[in-house]
């Protein structure tokens, strides 16, 4: 009967693969929305790295689909991925340059004239001020291929180690961690991990409204026990086996004492210990303290939750460690996440499929920017002050050594901070919106109005940051350039090209390489580049033999298998599912190393004043400062606008009712307007806002307190407290 239909309607039987819309006038099927081309890609949203099929048709893109061979996500895509096109409709793409002359308003200008702007006024600046008065601030959202570039740039064209990536706001913490432990960044884990673990323990991670596929991997494995550690009872912790609703910084004390109860009822594995790692005597002595009576009494836990987590763990053969910004988001993320590593390393869940403690990332390809962007270390993996590092490197390059910094430059809030100071004059923010995104809000954009000179390159404009800048540059975005993603497991998948970019717009790429022109520095720095293929083959030479290895690497092998999982090479050609198999680590010594640290009570306390602990996240359907997701009339229509979640005493002291209007206000600034949700998800004395939303920006009360390690800040505990709204809000 359906096939008869179509055929009365005059619709292909395959129909039902192409996502056609309406047609707004007639109501029937358009055919506008007929691709006439498909074209394989990754998804540009989160760190899971799923495969899509994109259509297109007349330089638009009108259809997406999962791609069933790619192993990632076979065919599933979360929300965000299945309207991911939507965006590249906006209004609000940036189409040309704009530059901002003597203090007017944002006029537009050739390209010559803006590259040509640019290198004049960051060249008088650093005449002036000196070579690192000029700062990059970049993301996690270009193509691998594309950080490459942009790093030699920045380091050899422009001469300054001031540049640093916003994946510092959320994954900085999971580097220093994995360097502390284990010598170098890097997951140990992949995806299929949560398949075949006995025990998956997910530690401030709600991945089934953060990273929906996940679940599907998760969901494959009936024989698991799932344990969720988070003070919000999320979605993913209603499907927990073990629910833990640990205290706003409690995970350190929790985690110290599960060490302590593995070692002391026998479940240390001594023989891995001994032979793989160094400080245990010194672990034992720490944690010794930590009963169960001293956690219960800091963490908030009950007493059997605690012991049944010890017991699901302990007794496990593979046990699967995960987590996210719960723990990142801290003063002390860094320790955290050592403490991780060093729970899984003295119960032997490290090297194999099921058992390892990995970090599920944030940004599409933040993992390609901490491989080759040369922010949190030089290309792969090496370090700013090895000598051999640099040596090896500068050989590569055919450089002198003496040309490569000798330590990282300012790390992002740290250059927020030099720029305060007046030691950073000029400021470059490549695909990111840090008005919205820094925590306290009104201290970043005093910063920015300090500035000689702020460009922003992004494929949005206005956006809140665009606004503020003296040049912007159009850029492409997901859909319009060529590359790779590196996801969370190590997959590096290729990122494809359907359409064009919008009006004079240009990929992140050939501004890099036409920039380096206008310096002068091309030839040196790119010679006989042509394209992102040509930055690959040099990536894999420059990784050649270090733990990223991507020499084993082409376009077309990534193509044929869904993505390749480093290190790839002639031992792993077809990429590797766990790193540290053979118990050698890169340290100096081979060993990995058993972290130990104390709680430290959190940068700022509740009082009379300010009751409240105000905890900050994502939704499932927005993604980080709703730039792309706002413009998605879908996504906007199911969540328009933020809200706060209350538990339903606070609610009751307040005497406020769910869908009224309320402030909240920190020490740093108010939130005016937010709607209530009143819900046992959230604890008594703390509360929950999402932090997509310009007009109801959360970091406005957000404090600038950050982990002293890693330097990523604490956004997810400050002090606040709720008010009436005086006015009705909309």
């Amino acid at each position: 009967m359906l096939k008869k239909l179509r055929a009365a309607l005059g619709l292909d039987i395959k129909a039902r693969e192409y996502a056609y819309g309406s047609d707004p006038e007639h109501g029937y099927l358009s055919a506008q929305k007929i691709p006439e081309k498909w074209v394989k890609t990754t998804c540009g949203y989160c760190s899971v790295g799923c495969g899509m099929v994109v259509g297109a048709r007349d330089e638009r893109i009108v259809s997406v689909r999962g791609d069933q061979d790619h192993p990632v996500n076979r065919g599933t895509l979360c929300p965000k991925g299945l309207s991911e096109h939507q965006m590249m409709a906006s209004p609000h793409r940036a189409r040309t340059p704009l530059l901002r002359q003597d203090g007017g308003s944002l006029e537009r200008v050739s390209w010559e004239q803006a590259y040509g702007a640019m290198v004049a006024r960051v060249r008088k600046v650093q005449e002036r001020y000196g070579l690192e008065s000029f700062a990059v601030l970049s993301t996690g959202q270009l193509v691998t291929e594309e950080f490459y570039a942009l790093g030699k740039l920045v380091q050899l064209g422009f001469r300054t180690a001031n540049y640093d990536g916003n994946t510092t706001l959320c994954m900085s913490s999971a580097v220093a961690g994995y360097k502390q432990s284990f010598g170098s960044d890097g997951p140990p884990g992949s995806y299929l991990g949560l398949q075949k673990a006995e025990v998956v323990f997910l530690i401030g991670a709600n991945i089934a409204d953060n990273h929906p596929v996940l679940w599907h991997h998760l969901n494959q494995n009936q024989n698991r026990t799932l344990i969720v550690c988070d003070p919000r009872k999320t979605k993913t912790a209603m499907l927990a086996d073990i629910y833990l609703p640990i205290r706003p910084r409690g995970d350190i004390d929790l985690l110290n004492g599960l060490i302590h109860l593995v070692i002391e009822n026998g479940y240390a594995r001594r023989e891995f210990i001994e032979a793989h790692t160094r400080g245990f005597a010194e672990l034992e002595k720490h944690c010794r303290p930590y009963t169960l009576e001293l956690v219960v009494q800091r963490t908030g836990l009950p007493p059997q939750l605690i012991w049944d987590t010890f017991q699901a763990i302990a007794r496990a053969e593979k046990v699967f460690f995960a987590w996210t910004m719960g723990i990142n988001h801290s003063t002390q993320g860094t320790d955290a996440v050592s403490l991780i590593n060093t729970l899984a390393l003295i119960t032997g869940n490290i090297g194999r499929t099921g058992a390892a403690p990995m970090s599920i990332t944030g940004q599409c390809n933040a993992m390609g920017s901490r491989e080759f962007s040369f922010t949190s270390s030089m290309p792969g993996y090496r370090k700013f002050d090895g000598e051999q590092d640099r040596q090896e490197l500068a050989r590569l390059w055919g450089i002198d050594a003496q040309q490569l910094p000798p330590r990282r430059g300012l790390v992002y809030p740290d250059i927020v901070d030099g720029i305060l100071e007046g030691k950073i004059r000029a400021l470059w923010v490549i695909a990111t919106n840090p008005v919205l995104s820094f925590p306290d809000q009104a201290r970043l954009k005093e910063a920015l109005r300090r500035l000689d000179f702020l460009v922003v390159q992004d494929g949005f404009h206005p956006t809140a940051t665009t606004e503020l800048a003296d040049l912007v540059l159009p850029a492409a975005i997901w859909g319009e350039k060529e590359g790779s993603y590196t996801n969370s497991e190590r997959r590096v998948s290729r990122v494809r090209t359907a359409v064009a970019p919008p009006g004079e717009a240009k990929t992140d790429f050939e501004i890099f390489l036409e920039l380096a022109g206008y310096l002068g520095v091309r030839d040196r720095l790119f010679p006989g580049w042509q394209g992102p293929e040509d930055a690959f083959a040099e990536m894999r030479r420059v990784s050649a033999g270090r733990l990223c290895d991507y020499s084993g690497m082409s376009y077309a092998l990534m193509e044929a298998q869904g993505g390749l999982q480093w290190p790839c090479n002639e031992d792993h050609p077809e990429g590797c599912d766990s790193l540290y198999a053979d118990g050698i680590f890169p340290t100096e010594d081979g060993r990995a190393n058993l972290m130990f640290t104390s709680a430290e009570k959190g940068p700022e306390e509740v009082d009379d004043f300010y009751p409240l602990l105000l905890n900050t996240g994502r939704t499932v359907e927005h993604w980080h400062t709703g730039t792309k997701t706002r413009e998605v009339p879908i996504l906007d229509k199911l969540a328009p606008e933020a809200w706060v979640e209350l538990n339903p005493q606070t609610a009751r002291r307040y005497a406020i009712g769910a869908r009224d209007r309320v402030c909240l206000v920190s020490a740093r600034g108010r939130v005016d307007g937010l709607l209530v949700r009143i819900s046992e998800t959230i604890g008594p004395d703390q509360v929950f806002v999402p932090f997509h939303f310009a007009e109801q920006c959360i970091n406005k009360l957000t404090l600038p307190a950050f982990d002293p390690k890693s330097r990523e800040p604490n956004y997810k505990q400050c002090a606040v407290r709720l008010e009436r709204c005086r006015q009705p809000q909309p």
